[in-house]
């Protein structure tokens, strides 16, 4: 979708501190006088008194080199700061008890407490602040990288790394009712999407991972069948093996399809050849339908038919439960087929949950005091419907300015208005937020998740960018999704 549409569809390593630790002679000064009480002897001065020991402290410095930071431990041995003839320092002047007290004879001598200068600590240079802030930025940029890569490939990575939630329900989670069209010449793959789409499986390719990892040669017959929601993908395809799952004269119509998809569906489910269903839907007033075609009049439901019904009867019954679903969302026969064709852009174009504040950017849009846009809708599935590509494989493949750039009268980029006809069959929902719009000031909407349907509305086009923004970044993540 260009940018004008208002809609469419996520250290180096510090190395721990190694410090050295000191041995017993390594203590610092206030333990090493113990220890010099216990010694045998002590050196002496030439007056053969004891020489002051010089202390000695454990202390640490930086080395930085290519980013390492290391810590270690090394001995700082200060040296005497002023040294007189005694050896002792600059202690101050003696006293005469003092000097009595350094009579070597004396005993006093041996229990005279030991006198040590006061050691400066050693300060830290800027090469020491330099090598910490390398190693927060090294440290800092591995971490932002690492976040990085994560919030774009977490994931991928979790699922290569067997850490992600598995992709198979587990045995014994089956519940309720599902059921599964299989229509003629549909492969694994698409069967696998099917079986997803009817909450049959929990992801949409584990049923077709599961055919390749075991092996598995299959052929899919055509026809509606019954299953259970949260099937394991092995239980699944041995219920699709079972005959008595498959459900006979019965049709289940797709919700957004159209009456050129929903008639081979017929010939698969019911056996009425395509050629009497195509004489059937040629003449829409035969079913009291005012329209060029019966497109958005085949109800999307299951359908089940007696033996031998003919291709009017089946037709009938489809166009007689879409007047049921307008008549409960009070609509009138005169507006039947406006209301039909909003109910059918919303179908394509939203999310059940949003289909009301679709419903609301359609009236914004379309309100003749709006001078923005002009009545354009500027509808992704209206253009896609003109130009032929409904359901015809992923968006990325069509050609995109061809699409919007042709003059079909459902191409809401070239003209104002509802387009010609509605474009698929919409269901109750669709239909009762046509009729309901929500209340909002909205005239743009984007999804920007194609995962969870997640979708922007804003008010202004601004807004709608900065959706849009957010939309490419999931999809530069996530390159396989179907995006354009």
């Amino acid at each position: 979708m260009p940018t004008s549409t208002p809609g469419a569809p996520r250290t180096e390593r510090e190395a721990p501190a190694e410090f050295d630790l000191p041995a017993a002679h390594d203590l610092p000064a206030e333990y090493a006088s113990a220890v010099a009480h216990s010694e045998a002897s002590w050196p002496t001065t030439a007056d053969g008194r004891a020489a002051a020991q010089r202390p000695v402290r454990v202390g640490q410095h930086q080395d930085t080199a290519e980013g390492e930071n290391v810590v270690s431990a090394h001995l700082a041995v200060d040296p005497l700061a002023s040294t007189g003839s005694d050896g002792l320092g600059d202690l101050g002047p003696a006293s005469d008890d003092a000097k009595a007290d350094d009579d070597p004879g004396s005993l006093n001598e041996l229990f005279a407490p030991e006198q040590h200068r006061a050691v400066p600590k050693k300060r830290r240079g800027a090469g020491c602040l330099i090598g910490l802030i390398i190693v927060l930025v090294v440290l800092g940029g591995i971490a932002a990288g690492g976040a990085w890569v994560w919030s774009q490939y977490g994931d991928k990575i979790s699922d290569a790394m067997g850490w992600g939630e598995p992709k198979d329900y587990e045995a014994g989670m089956a519940e309720g009712e599902a059921l599964v069209t299989i229509r003629t010449g549909d492969t694994g793959a698409m069967v696998s999407t099917s079986l997803y789409d009817a909450k049959v499986t929990k992801t949409d390719s584990v049923f077709y991972d599961y055919l390749i990892a075991e092996g598995k040669s299959v052929t899919f017959y055509p026809g509606v069948y019954a299953l259970q929601q949260k099937m394991t993908a092995a239980a699944a395809l041995e219920a699709l093996e079972d005959p008595a799952n498959r459900m006979e004269n019965t049709v289940r119509v797709a919700e957004g399809g159209t009456v050129r998809a929903t008639l081979p569906q017929i010939v698969d489910g019911v056996g009425i050849p395509l050629e009497e269903l195509q004489a059937a839907v040629a003449d829409p007033t035969v079913y009291g339908v005012q329209a060029e075609t019966l497109e958005g009049w085949l109800f999307p439901a299951a359908y089940t038919f007696d033996p031998g019904a003919t291709a009017e009867d089946v037709v009938k019954a489809m166009v007689d439960r879409t007047r049921e679903s307008l008549a409960a969302a009070g609509v009138t026969d005169a507006d039947a087929q406006r209301v039909l064709t909003i109910a059918s852009i919303i179908q394509r174009e939203g999310h059940t949950a949003d289909f009301d504040k679709v419903s609301r950017v359609i009236a914004n849009r379309l309100d003749p005091a709006n001078d923005e846009t002009r009545g354009l809708l500027q509808m992704d599935s209206t253009a896609q419907y003109g130009y032929g590509l409904s359901h015809e494989g992923p968006v990325s493949s069509w050609p995109w300015e061809s699409v919007v750039g042709d003059q079909n009268p459902w191409n809401t980029y070239a003209h104002a208005g509802l387009p010609a006809s509605p474009i698929a069959n919409p269901s109750d929902a669709a239909i009762k937020a046509a009729q309901n719009p929500a209340d909002g000031p909205w005239f743009y909407f984007v999804t920007v998740n194609l995962d969870t349907g997640k979708t922007v509305f804003s008010e202004t086009y601004a807004e709608q960018q900065a959706a849009e923004a957010e939309y490419s970044k999931w999809c530069e993540a996530n390159p396989e999704s179907g995006c354009y």
